[in-house]
């Protein structure tokens, strides 16, 4: 009965409790339901729809960040092709100053140093006479034809044809100095002095000829062997060390040739001049870039 009389007791402490608890979260649904569901106006808001119409609007969103931001592959295929455009002017531009200098008539070679940096390609002409007792080789070489060179300046190409250029050190009498002088360009079966002893002319003569400075050994280009005289690249200050000459150097021009010697004119103006076929790379792909983009977010065609 004792125990009848506490649970009768306990009840009734705990029903007032559930009844303000209860009260309490009626009041917080009814506050918060008509502000998520309800407009200013007091309609209801379908949630099925607002989720849509959110949806909708970040589809949207993200297709105009999309087209501003492919845009840009159109506007940077145009932009590389003007400047290849560019690049070809003025490589252009080069060649025919090259081409210039190489045709232009000849000047008594100089001796300054820094006057002589700034002649490379300068046609000059030296007297005196060749020394032919410390012939150098630069090897392996293709002949060069000076004519079609002045015409093509610029092309790659080759004869398949491989020989050597001689370089032999030149003794100006005019100037008091000893310096090199390519020679031209002799097969392979030719590169013994004795096999052409009729082109080893020994008489005081005038050379004309191109300024060339020092190379830099270009990758996979092999080392320099002075111990074989084997030259794969024109290195004045180790050529000038072997020879005793000054370290200048000239191509001789064409006009300079011995009858059976080396061929002169080998002066290869290797410019690479591929611009233009850039200038239609770049520009094409800016053409079909800008023509799918106009498709796909001005026309709203399906690519």
């Amino acid at each position: 009965m004792t125990s009848l009389k506490s649970l009768v007791a306990y009840s009734s402490r705990l029903l007032p409790t559930l009844r303000k608890q209860t009260h309490v979260i009626y009041i917080k649904r009814t506050f918060f339901l008509p502000r998520l569901f309800k407009r200013a106006d007091g309609k209801c808001i379908n949630p099925g729809r607002l989720s849509s119409s959110a949806a909708a609007s970040a589809e949207r969103s993200e297709d105009s960040f999309l087209k501003w931001v492919l845009l840009l592959i159109p506007a940077t295929t145009f932009g590389l092709g003007t400047w290849q455009l560019r690049r070809r002017q003025w490589k252009m531009g080069l060649i025919d100053e090259m081409r210039r200098l190489t045709t232009a008539e000849p000047i008594p070679l100089p001796l300054d140093p820094n006057e002589l940096n700034e002649l490379e390609y300068r046609r000059v002409k030296v007297r005196g006479h060749y020394d032919h007792s410390q012939e150098l080789y630069i090897l392996p070489r293709s002949p060069v034809d000076p004519e079609k060179e002045a015409r093509e300046a610029g092309g790659l190409s080759s004869s398949g044809e491989t020989g050597a250029n001689v370089i032999t050190p030149f003794v100006c009498t005019d100037l008091g100095i000893t310096i090199l002088v390519n020679r031209g360009y002799v097969p392979r079966k030719k590169i013994r002095p004795e096999t052409r002893m009729k082109g080893q002319f020994e008489g005081e003569m005038e050379v004309v000829g191109v300024v060339r400075l020092t190379e830099i050994r270009k990758p996979f280009v092999p080392n320099n062997d002075v111990d074989k005289n084997r030259w794969h690249f024109r290195d004045l200050e180790a050529m000038s060390r072997v020879t005793g000459a000054t370290p200048i150097f000239i191509d001789a021009d064409l006009g300079s040739t011995i009858p059976g010697g080396p061929v002169g004119g080998q002066t290869r103006i290797t410019l690479r001049n591929e611009h233009m076929q850039y200038v239609v790379t770049w520009y094409g792909l800016c053409a079909a870039t800008t023509y799918m983009w106009y498709a796909k977010f001005i026309k709203k065609i399906k690519l």
